[in-house]
């Protein structure tokens, strides 16, 4: 199997975004901001769709468009946050965007099924690079910025006492959840990227009890979830991505289990 250079890129990549997901999707969850992350993957198909009649690779298409969101987003959530009915409004005007993009660029269909859904085994050595830039330079950012971050994230409250400018930790981090979301993209595509981003850490709650716990587990049920995906798209020939999303679900909803088995044991026990 890795004797061919796809598959070698699709392992390469996939492992780095499963680390990535796993330490991202964290702060993620903590913070309830899954819904976001959805529709920040909707934009990033309009974006995608922008870059195919552009001429640009969809990566670079959906990078625009996610990082301009978040920008936005941050700027106009700074005070007050922004309603779910404006967020469901911003989702369905962005892929009635996409759709037109993907029109009058001539694109077949393959290209909005790889948009929409991922085509892991079809990326090129440019974008197995630009992924990897992307990816290391947010764990970078992520380490520097790691007792800052939990301090904001867990208590968000404290933090605005304590931190000077801790509105600019919230943007930080809502640009990098926006790159997180153009290269999770890549593996499940636009409309199941909180597979991977909040799946995984969810999972992790159910166990992990301090900060980095919560991380390495959720890293853990990520790359599961990756290779596992890999491994039985190859054998089957059927979507990588189906096999990514159902072990995904079967992991959070087997810790969902054994921690509510856990949790009676005790209390019969007491």
């Amino acid at each position: 199997m890795l004797q061919y250079e796809f598959m070698q890129n699709a392992f390469i990549v996939a492992t780095v975004i499963s680390i990535l997901c796993g330490v991202i999707g964290v702060f993620i969850t903590i913070r309830h901001l899954s819904f976001l992350t959805h529709t920040l993957s909707e934009i990033g198909f309009a974006g995608a769709s922008f870059g195919l009649w552009l001429g640009w690779t969809p990566l670079n298409g959906m990078l625009l468009f996610t990082i301009f969101s978040a920008l936005a987003a941050g700027t106009a959530n700074r005070n007050r946050p922004l309603k779910s009915t404006v967020i469901s409004l911003i989702s369905a005007f962005f892929m009635g965007l996409g759709v037109l993009f993907l029109s009058i660029s001539q694109a077949n269909s393959s290209y909005a099924t790889n948009i929409l859904f991922g085509s892991i085994v079809g990326i090129s050595n440019h974008d197995v690079i630009q992924i990897l830039l992307i990816a290391l330079g947010e764990l970078v950012v992520v380490f520097l910025l790691y007792r800052r971050l939990k301090f904001t994230f867990f208590d968000p409250l404290g933090a605005q006492n304590s931190i000077r400018h801790s509105w600019a930790i919230n943007l930080l981090f809502l640009i990098m959840m926006s790159l997180s979301v153009s290269v999770v993209s890549q593996i499940v595509g636009s409309l199941l990227v909180f597979a991977l981003l909040t799946l995984p850490a969810a999972a992790a709650q159910f166990f992990g009890r301090s900060t980095s716990s919560l991380i390495g587990l959720s890293i853990v049920f990520a790359l599961v979830g990756t290779w596992l995906g890999l491994f039985l798209g190859y054998l089957t020939n059927l979507p990588v991505t189906f096999f990514i999303t159902t072990v995904e679900t079967i992991i959070y909803l087997g810790s969902a289990l054994i921690n509510k088995s856990l949790t009676l044991g005790i209390f019969h026990k007491s």
